[in-house]
């Protein structure tokens, strides 16, 4: 179950930036959305993120699919999250995956 409530009026998603130590390509993920984007660097990532997040919240609200906001995360990113949060096993994070930032982004709209 997501984390967070959106609405077509305000959204929380957590994010995570990081990079694939096997394929060395960067990925940001929105996890209440499902959406990750990948980049040459961790801020193109998060850019391209950002931008992705805006047009999918944009295309919610023209078509009033509230539902979409409040997706179940996927369950390698939402341990990703928790592992990072607890730090109760940091060396199977950064074996695989370099973690840039995380966080939480809140979006209102009038």
């Amino acid at each position: 179950m997501a984390k967070y409530k959106n609405t077509l009026r305000r959204s929380t998603v957590r994010y995570i930036v990081y990079r694939d130590t096997e394929d060395n390509a960067w990925y940001a993920v929105g996890l209440e959305f499902n959406i990750v984007r990948a980049g040459d660097s961790a801020l193109e990532a998060l850019l391209c993120l950002l931008e992705a997040i805006e047009g999918y919240i944009e295309s919610a609200r023209e078509i009033k699919a509230e539902n979409v906001l409040n997706q179940k995360p996927m369950e390698e990113y939402e341990k990703m999250w928790d592992e990072f949060i607890t730090r109760k096993t940091k060396e199977s994070i950064e074996t695989v995956r370099e973690i840039y930032t995380r966080g939480e982004l809140s979006l209102s709209y009038a």
